[in-house]
């Protein structure tokens, strides 16, 4: 690692996934939510669990003792400059994911829950902050987060992982956004005429 070092960069990852369970505490006033809902469903949140609260923390762990390099058999070589580069891209991903994902549980508040449930009676239909560029902004930031964590580490498991993620939103979105209309009708279609749904400008 040339841009951090491995310890300084494991400590922040650390420190990145300490702050977000406290955004989401404050924000939310919950830390972990038991999965509910169809096998997609909980499919997505275990998952995403899973790589928040074991991929992460392991990663950093390995960073901090020097070990991730011995430890990932898939680990790949990849000499200067392009190291440097996917170093920069990864962090500046990693960070932007957090961030992002922190603005997304703070504008939601009490109207969060996981991924692909349907709204509650009395949740409201959020068009702030992060909301107003993307429908599904913490869905971008846990692609920005796993696709960051791939380049910093150079690891091709890590980067299956991303794709793994990619995938499952993917079919996700489209079951959770036909609940979001059944629940707020022409409201929502009038939001996904302009807003993308998670990529600004693009998709």
């Amino acid at each position: 690692m040339y841009l951090l070092g491995e310890r300084l960069l494991g400590v922040v990852i650390l420190v990145l996934l300490g702050l977000l369970v406290a955004v989401k505490r404050v924000a939310t006033r919950s830390v972990l939510d038991r999965p509910e809902g169809g096998l997609l469903v909980q499919s997505v949140n275990v998952f995403n669990l899973l790589f928040l609260l074991a991929v992460n923390p392991v990663a950093a762990v390995l960073l901090i003792a020097r070990r991730l390099a011995t430890a990932d058999p898939t680990h790949m070589t990849v000499a200067l400059p392009a190291r440097a580069v996917l170093e920069a891209a990864g962090l500046a991903l990693y960070v932007a994911g957090f961030l992002l994902m922190a603005a997304a549980l703070i504008t939601l508040g009490r109207n969060y829950q996981l991924g692909g449930c349907p709204p509650r009676p009395g949740d409201n239909m959020i068009r702030e902050g992060p909301y107003r560029l993307v429908r599904h902004p913490m869905y971008l930031a846990a692609w920005c987060i796993s696709l960051g964590l791939a380049c910093l580490t150079q690891s091709w498991a890590a980067f299956g992982v991303f794709c793994i993620y990619v995938v499952l939103i993917l079919v996700l979105v489209p079951a959770e956004e036909e609940g979001l209309r059944r629940a707020y009708g022409e409201q929502y279609a009038a939001l996904q005429q302009t807003r993308r749904r998670l990529i600004p400008f693009v998709y």
